[in-house]
């Protein structure tokens, strides 16, 4: 269903949704939509190791969240932490151990104005469309996305590359360090929170089309899990849509009035997402 929420000055929409899709058994993926803070997780491990470890992130955010209007980056770095205490506790319980994605996006106050923070471990994404632009904030922690960075495969390449989706890092693992960006909230923008199961089967431009259609968080939310499925449905597919209605300040105000083209759009969306210095 659709949830309206009123965080400090501004109106929010959203709507979340997780199917099992076509081929497995059981959903592995978690979700959370509250007010300040939406959080998707894929878990790994199998069936039940998988479904813990991913609910123990969303768990683990919950816990942070509650009673506090909005978050900070330490409530946020205290929720990480938490998280992967908890995979590691079910990978304990485990032959195969555990892991699991995690991408979210939270309402911080910044320069006295609100910001999202994004941030994501794993292959689970968050992207960001304004206007016509749409722009993918995350950066996959994965052996196919490493390998394009280096210049060791083309986008056409990384495509069709086989171990594309291995994942580098991930909440339980070694390496569960999570990258971070700032950006100021917009009214009319809209956030997809996403699985692999979706972005692994459709592809950007239909995912641009999908959130540019007009149409409530929840309808446009089902539309992308059914345009997944129709494509296959080979894995769990967990979509979060955020849609910033007012209180914030707008896109013209930022130099990118509605007018101005796709590349122009898109270059202003990458201009006011920064990296989280630490």
């Amino acid at each position: 269903m659709n949830e309206t929420f009123q965080v400090g000055s501004i109106t929010i929409a959203a709507a979340a949704v997780t199917d099992v899709g076509l081929k497995r058994k059981h959903n592995e993926d978690s979700i959370l939509a509250l007010p300040h803070v939406y959080v998707v997780a894929d878990g790994m491990g199998g069936y039940e190791a998988g479904d813990q470890a991913s609910a123990a992130v969303v768990e683990a955010f919950r816990t942070i969240a509650q009673g506090a209007d909005l978050l900070t980056l330490e409530m946020l770095r205290e929720a990480l932490e938490l998280a992967d205490d908890g995979v590691a506790a079910v990978a304990d319980g485990t032959r195969r151990g555990a892991g699991s994605t995690v991408a979210g996006a939270a309402v911080i106050e910044h320069a006295g104005a609100p910001h999202w923070v994004i941030f994501n471990v794993g292959d689970s994404r968050v992207y960001r469309h304004a206007g016509t632009a749409l722009q993918q904030v995350t950066i996959d922690h994965s052996l196919g996305q490493e390998l394009y960075d280096a210049g060791r495969i083309t986008a056409a390449e990384l495509a069709v590359f086989p171990e594309r989706n291995v994942i580098t890092r991930a909440i339980g693992a070694v390496d569960a360090e999570a990258d971070s960006w700032l950006m100021p909230v917009r009214n009319g923008e809209r956030l997809l929170l996403c699985s692999d199961g979706l972005s692994s089967e459709v592809p950007d431009e239909l995912i641009r089309q999908t959130l540019g259609q007009g149409g409530d968080p929840l309808r446009i939310a089902n539309a992308l899990v059914a345009l997944a499925k129709r494509s296959g449905g080979r894995d769990n597919i967990s979509v979060i849509v955020v849609e910033v209605q007012r209180g914030a300040a707008d896109f013209d105000l930022g130099g990118a009035p509605d007018g101005e083209s796709d590349a122009e759009q898109e270059q202003f969306l990458l201009e006011t997402t920064v990296p989280v210095v630490e």
